[in-house]
């Protein structure tokens, strides 16, 4: 049996990933799927992560349109690098 993934990524076209482990601690070199296509790449965490949160697959500024399922999920209002935490510190949904 292969290595667990750390990371999910639901579409190629996604700017963050879903962490899927319990207590992600900063400086793990996460292993990362795509489910799109059963693809991987590997991903440092600048933080740590609670499972179900998500990482910034690349540098994200303020204004920047978040994609997860391939689709628009809102607009950071913070900033957060490759690897950083994204959550409701620094993202907000479209929803509310």
């Amino acid at each position: 049996m292969g290595e667990k993934p750390h990371l999910l990524v639901h579409d190629k076209a996604d700017n963050v990933g879903v962490v899927v482990v319990e207590e992600l601690t900063a400086g793990t070199n996460m292993l990362c799927v795509v489910t799109e296509d059963d693809s991987d790449f590997r991903l440092t965490v600048k933080a740590d992560i609670p499972i179900g949160h998500k990482v910034a697959l690349k540098d994200l500024a303020v204004g920047d349109t978040i994609l997860k399922y391939g689709e628009d999920i809102g607009k950071m209002i913070g900033p957060a690098e490759t690897g950083g935490h994204v959550h409701t510190q620094n993202l907000k949904t479209k929803r509310w």
